[in-house]
């Protein structure tokens, strides 16, 4: 009986290993400005573009981070968590901006997956944020 109840406990453990949701996905994108950091960061932490889709969760002038949250909640994609980081590039007059979004695609649970709501559409979505939203920045600071 003990052997029995042994096997039984390895077998349900061992197939508990397979029933997990979602791996969690990244954007990870940057651009590079001919702009002092500390300036950069001034336009970033007040981009009033970033408001019409986003909302601010925190900012840190320190290590010039902010963090925000989506208001739009459409998109193939769940449990968006991203942030903007300002850092000093090659020289005092140029600045990194990195965009970083971690998500989820939007169908939780196991395959089979339907179709739109994979991980590949997750992050393309995002990719279509990402991108035109470092672009927009990009010219916002260089006008300035």
């Amino acid at each position: 009986m003990r052997k029995f109840i042994l096997a039984l406990t390895a077998l349900v453990f061992s197939m508990s290993v397979f029933a997990h949701g979602p791996t969690p996905q990244k954007v990870q994108e940057s651009i590079t400005v001919n702009i002092a950091p500390a300036k950069a960061w001034s336009v970033v932490k007040n981009f009033t573009d970033f408001n019409k889709i986003m909302k601010t969760r925190s900012f840190d002038d320190e290590i010039m981070k902010i963090k925000y949250e989506m208001l739009k909640k459409d998109g193939p994609f769940s449990d968006y968590n991203a942030y903007i980081i300002v850092k000093k590039g090659a020289n005092d007059n140029e600045s990194v901006i990195q965009w970083t979004a971690r998500f989820y695609r939007i169908y939780k649970l196991n395959p089979p997956i339907p179709e739109g709501q994979d991980d590949a559409t997750a992050v393309a979505a995002v990719k279509k944020i990402v991108k035109p939203g470092l672009v927009s920045l990009k010219k916002a600071l260089q006008s300035k």
